[in-house]
């Protein structure tokens, strides 16, 4: 059994009381609601399927019988997936402290300061972010400090008895300072907009340093995002086939601090605590990630191939890490490289291989385009995604607005059409497809799962009534948060929205965000569920920006905040969601989870909204090329080249008929077909069930500036460890795997910060081959197949295009 041995142990004992029916009965759910899921464990569904097709099973095979009998009974007392198991408690008590006081301070401290620094260096080039487990590493030593420290004195307000110590710091408080800082430390993404609006170099909007309009379209933005999450628990929370796989590395770093079992021994006669082995990993890697990241950037960038002629561009194209395609068996020994695009300690293995199939299959297309010379690409980049003109330069937005930042017709004429390079055009025409087969393929794979939410929805019926998942049942003794309290947010929060855009002078209609708002609650169930499933999460920025761009041609800021109102209360709900399901996971109280999450995610948005403005009002020359401190703002300017093209330069141009890359759009009626074969031939083909499309084509969007050496290193990790050892080695897997994924993120984040106010900011650097050799030659200078044509400019010239 894929099981830890305490695991069978308490499925035998619980075998013992269940009934031939209930077995049966258990079986029959197993075979409806798990028969196609690639995440549940292949060998207990095999043992099912042959009970089903086997008459008079129990005879005919007794011990397989018994062994069906241990399986069901591990599945209704614990979870039916190896990978939450191996994690997740299956017992509470719900008597253990949670919110308490000393969990707020710590809390709230850590989310002030978190986003502080991550909006203040946000500008900076280079900048520094620091993550959630940074804070839930920090929080376990203040939180030991506060329980040997403060007074044990128990004090009656109001009949509510309340303690500044309450006894030991315990894992519940523990997950409650990492919620709060899941959501904390992210900082509102309409603080780009602001930054656009305001500096002369951008739009030079003044007005928009109001401080009453930043906090209100930044608030606005998070609390929808909340309201959304919680009226869709029933599809992405609730359901057990919802595993969320991220939350499991931040479950297990919280065992990891909080379990005693330094005693138990694990297959090999390990005997290391789950404490010891993350210190292990935690001080190895520390160490570790000074050389890639510091000392040898060639680790890091490991272009070997590249080194036999630096000036080969071809070579360069194919094999290049930098500005290449990296088509390279040993791209880097770098872990910070793999976690690009995913973690493969933590995405299921079939999810890690879609998703570097998606990029393999597209890897010769955008060769072929390239060496072709299609749409003008051989005098670009092979692999930038940067926007250029006709010469070959980066194109110069400013040169197609007037004063007021408005698009001028006749400017652009007299300049230049957009192009992009080889790899960022078929980026494109896969992020088309991948938002119509995202749509398919949660109709086909997930409508019963989808209408049974509904359902329940409609006839008012809880979602605790008859639960299968034991933590459905252990989470059934707290009291839920009403759906009408999210209702209540997301009204509140779309109010806000429109008088943030109305009431202030944005010449932005406030349907703006209506039409955001409703192009996330058609994705986010579908893009949530395939990320709590697969690891992977389908993003809308270019989906928004095209419609964006439709609906408000030649008006770069309402484009922005339909963006906002879009794709990041989208992705804001996949989040939330996501932190709703840790909650769950650990036992939290929904209600307490409630209020961490908002109080947090005011807290840190007031803090970030100061911080935007004492850079814009203090840091002089800010957002300069040449600013003394470094804050060039690297993010912003490439926000406001976003802003310009799709906003006022606009779609039509680019992809509208008689444009250059109309025949991109194809890629929508592409991504709406291709689900259908699969879901057709999978009855057929047992394989079908672990190709999953959206994940396939999510694996393309790895293109521009990212390439295969972020893609294929993850395969042969994630085959060792979640596929060899997990099948060898259960015990150790289970005990040990998730750890080592959070102990190297940690540790590669606060490595990361060491080096950069240590080495980094005062301007130390070391000058040796090592840290040049990655970035010399057509590989570092993304060298072009063809030169600019001697009159100056390749494509239509001025007068040539419109």
């Amino acid at each position: 059994m894929t099981a830890l041995a305490d695991d069978v142990g308490e499925a035998l004992a619980y075998a013992r009381t269940m009934s031939d029916e209930d077995v049966e009965k258990k079986a029959d759910y197993v075979l409806d609601f798990h028969g196609k899921d690639p995440n549940f464990p292949a060998r207990s569904l095999e043992l099912v399927q042959r009970w089903k097709e086997t008459p008079n099973f129990k005879n005919v095979d007794p011990e397989g019988w018994h062994e069906l009998k241990v399986e069901m009974a591990l599945i209704t007392i614990n979870s039916p997936y190896t990978e939450v198991r191996a994690v997740v408690d299956n017992h509470d008590d719900p008597s253990e402290p949670c919110l308490t006081l000393r969990a707020w301070i710590i809390g709230l401290i850590y989310v002030a300061a978190g986003s502080f620094i991550n909006q203040f260096f946000d500008i900076r080039q280079p900048g520094i972010s620091i993550s959630s487990n940074v804070a839930q590493i920090l929080a376990y030593p203040a939180g030991v400090f506060c329980a040997k420290v403060l007074p044990t004195h128990v004090f009656n307000t109001f009949g509510y008895r309340w303690s500044l110590n309450p006894g030991p710091f315990n894992k519940k408080e523990h997950m409650v300072v990492t919620i709060m800082a899941n959501v904390g430390f992210n900082t509102p993404y309409t603080a780009n907009i602001v930054w656009v609006q305001v500096p002369d170099r951008f739009f030079g909007q003044k007005w928009a340093m109001d401080y009453g309009y930043q906090i209100t379209t930044a608030l606005s933005t998070n609390f929808i995002g909340y309201g959304l999450a919680g009226l869709t628990r029933r599809f992405l929370v609730y359901p057990v086939i919802s595993v969320w796989p991220a939350n499991l590395a931040t479950i297990a770093l919280n065992r990891a601090f909080h379990d005693q079992d330094s005693n138990k021994v694990v297959e090999g006669g390990w005997r290391v605590s789950r404490m010891r082995y993350f210190t292990y990993c935690f001080v190895g890697m520390f160490v570790y990630f000074w050389f890639p990241n510091f000392i040898c950037e060639a680790m890091s960038y490991f272009n070997w191939i590249t080194w036999i002629a630096p000036n080969n561009y071809k070579l360069a194209a194919i094999t290049g890490s930098v500005s290449g395609l990296g088509f390279n068996p040993l791209p880097t020994f770098d872990w910070n490289q793999l976690l690009v695009f995913t973690d493969p300690l933590i995405s299921p293995f079939y999810s890690t291989v879609n998703s570097f199939l998606g990029a393999l299959i597209t890897f010769p297309v955008i060769v072929g385009v390239w060496f072709s010379n299609v749409y003008y690409t051989s005098y670009l980049p092979i692999n930038s995604n940067g926007v250029f003109d006709n010469t070959g330069a980066r194109y110069n937005v400013s040169k197609i607005v007037n004063d007021q930042g408005h698009f001028d017709y006749d400017a652009f004429l007299a300049y230049s059409p957009a192009y992009l390079a080889a790899g960022n055009i078929l980026l494109y025409s896969f992020f088309f497809a991948v938002y119509t087969a995202t749509i398919v393929h949660a109709f086909l794979f997930h409508r019963f799962e989808i209408v049974n939410g509904f359902r329940t929805i409609f006839r008012r019926k809880s979602a605790f009534e008859d639960p299968e998942d034991i933590h459905m049942k252990l989470m059934s003794k707290y009291k839920e948060v009403p759906e009408w309290w999210y209702f209540i947010t997301l009204l509140a929060s779309v109010a806000l929205g429109i008088g943030g855009v109305v009431g202030y002078p944005t010449h932005t209609n406030g349907g703006v965000v209506v039409y955001g708002v409703a192009l996330a609650a058609i994705f986010c169930i579908p893009v949530g569920i395939i990320k709590s499933i697969t690891n992977q999460e389908i993003t809308l920025n270019v989906l928004a920006e095209l419609f964006g761009g439709l609906w408000f041609p030649g008006d770069a800021l309402s484009m922005n905040y339909f963006k906002s109102y879009g794709y990041v209360t989208t992705a804001h709900t996949v989040r939330f969601a996501q932190d709703l399901k840790l909650a769950h996971y650990t036992h939290i109280p929904p209600r307490i989870t409630f209020w961490i999450q908002m109080v947090a995610t005011i807290v840190s948005t007031f803090v970030a909204i100061s911080i935007v403005n004492f850079q814009m009002t203090n840091i002089e020359d800010v957002c300069s090329p040449t600013q003394k401190d470094r804050f060039t703002c690297p993010g912003i300017n490439t926000f406001f080249t976003a802003s310009v093209l799709w906003g006022t330069l606009g779609p039509k141009r680019m992809f509208g008929a008689g444009s250059l890359y109309q025949y991109l759009l194809f890629g929508f009626f592409a991504g709406a077909i291709l689900p259908i074969p699969f879901f057709l031939l999978r009855n057929k083909y047992k394989i079908m069930n672990y190709v999953h499309l959206p994940v396939l084509i999510y694996g393309s969007l790895i293109w521009a500036p990212y390439n295969l050496a972020n893609a294929w290193p993850n395969v042969p990790v994630g085959w060792f460890f979640n596929s060899y050892i997990k099948k060898h080695y259960v015990g150790w897997w289970s005990r040990y795997n998730y750890i080592t994924s959070g102990a190297f993120s940690s540790a590669i984040a606060i490595a990361a910060i060491v080096i950069f106010f240590a080495i980094q900011w005062p301007g130390a650097s070391i000058e040796w081959s090592g840290n040049e050799r990655p970035y010399a030659g057509c590989d570092g200078n993304a060298c072009r197949r063809l030169p600019i044509p001697d009159v100056g400019y390749f494509g239509p010239g001025v007068g040539e295009f419109n």
